[in-house]
């Protein structure tokens, strides 16, 4: 699919993964739409890119539908959606104090796998009426898993299960699109120079960084916002997770 003068949706626009992507598909001719729990940084990236966006929570399903419904009047129907929102609060099922809340698993659940299964429900509902392309493709979604899906770490139980339900989310959504003429992809990152690796002491950093074996450092972001422009402009590429870690395989701690 080509994303000259598409709308792209994205998730987490206010910063990390989400921003790169946004700043990169405007680059390269696309309109993105933004969306994030962040109203003051998203502001500041829609307002750097001219874009259209609106500030909810994605596991929201009223204020999702309502919300989309206002940028779609404004901007057109995505053609591409890609889901960056997510949370990655670390907690041992039992730790010192007992055992982990169930509230907290809850939240990272509802953020991370809800939220996404939510946009793309809502989003694709919409792509499907549009006019096909000359390939006969709809659109694209892009969701966010990551290398924690397969190799959660201690502490990392709730943010493990959410990626993982995203990692097995994407065949089965992937196979009922197929006859709309949707796509769905998920990216596995490993340790990316987001916001919440970069908040850590630079000597956690950089003991971070040195377990990647090549490249020896975080990714970036705007490398996860040049796969999914590749995913894009690959139809072959659906119903799979591609991990994006530079063969970084978590250790337990």
């Amino acid at each position: 699919m080509r994303i000259e003068g598409i709308v792209a949706l994205v998730t987490g626009g206010a910063s990390g993964l989400g921003a790169a992507t946004a700043r990169l598909l405007a680059a390269q001719g696309a309109r993105p739409v933004l969306v994030d729990r962040d109203a003051e940084g998203l502001a500041a990236v829609a307002g750097e890119l001219e874009a259209p966006w609106a500030a909810f929570d994605v596991a929201d399903a009223v204020a999702a539908e309502r919300e989309l419904a206002r940028l779609a009047r404004e901007a057109g129907v995505p053609r591409l959606l890609v889901n960056c929102a997510g949370i990655a609060p670390a907690a041992r099922i039992v730790g010192r104090d007992g055992p982990m809340d169930l509230a907290d698993f809850e939240a990272v659940i509802r953020v991370n796998l809800v939220g996404s299964f939510n946009m793309m429900r809502l989003v694709a509902a919409r792509m499907s009426e549009l006019e096909p392309l000359e390939d006969g493709e709809r659109g694209v979604i892009v969701n966010t898993a990551s290398v924690a899906a397969f190799e959660g770490q201690i502490g990392q139980a709730a943010y493990s299960a959410s990626k993982g339900g995203i990692a097995a989310l994407t065949l089965p959504a992937a196979r009922e699109f197929a006859d709309r003429g949707i796509r769905v992809v998920a990216v596995a990152p490993g340790l990316f120079a987001t916001p919440m690796l970069l908040g850590m002491p630079e000597k956690v950093q950089n003991s971070l960084a040195a377990t990647v074996p090549f490249p020896r450092r975080f990714g970036r972001p705007e490398e996860y916002a040049s796969l999914v422009l590749h995913i894009c402009a690959n139809p072959m590429l659906n119903g799979c997770v591609l991990r994006l870690d530079g063969a970084l395989r978590m250790a337990p701690r």
